[in-house]
């Protein structure tokens, strides 16, 4: 017996992904509000509690261009595409899972951790001037949208304050010159 696909199960699957990051991020939102509760019983008290909060801050876009999922792909994983494309030259990126990257003149690095060709692609991503050992996760979903693709991009894990020059970045130097170099 051939087994029937649902073509809504993938939709309602990343549906559901992102109703988690909304959730987790909520949940995120209540445990820095513990956290300010917390510190106004330890001003009272004179306790203070053993346990640290953090804010955690994420990135999502949504981008359309006219161009295929498998030229995207190729694009942000050829280390001779990437370097013409951002207009920095050297950058260089084996383009398999666990494979490392450097990208504008050594400013960006890190590892690919999942790639589904012409689909996906999944980076530990960080900046050098960050404090060691911290990692963020840049993630690209790639959909064929008529003719075109969409990417479904999101950064999380990253220092909170380096929120809106990430933000910023990642149109600049991104999607920006992504569209120029497709065209």
């Amino acid at each position: 017996m051939e087994k029937q696909t649902n073509p809504s199960a993938f939709s309602s699957r990343l549906h559901t992904r992102r109703k988690m990051i909304a959730g987790s991020t909520m949940g995120l939102c209540g445990m820095v509000a513990a956290g300010v509760i917390s510190k106004a019983q330890e001003a009272a008290t004179g306790v203070q509690p053993s346990k640290t909060i953090l804010m955690v801050k994420a990135i999502h876009h949504e981008e359309d261009f006219t161009a295929s999922p498998q030229r995207i792909y190729d694009a942000l994983l050829d280390s001779r595409q990437f370097s013409t494309l951002s207009g920095f030259p050297g950058a260089e990126i084996h383009n398999e899972v666990g494979g490392a990257f450097s990208l504008f003149g050594g400013h960006i690095i890190g590892r690919n951790l999942e790639l589904a060709p012409h689909r996906l692609i999944v980076q530990a991503w960080r900046a050098v001037d960050w404090s060691g050992g911290i990692y963020s996760i840049a993630r690209f979903e790639l959909a064929p949208q008529g003719s075109g693709t969409r990417i479904k991009f999101d950064h999380t894990g990253f220092p909170p304050e380096k929120a809106e020059i990430l933000e910023a970045g990642w149109r600049e130097h991104y999607w920006t010159t992504l569209r120029k170099y497709l065209v």
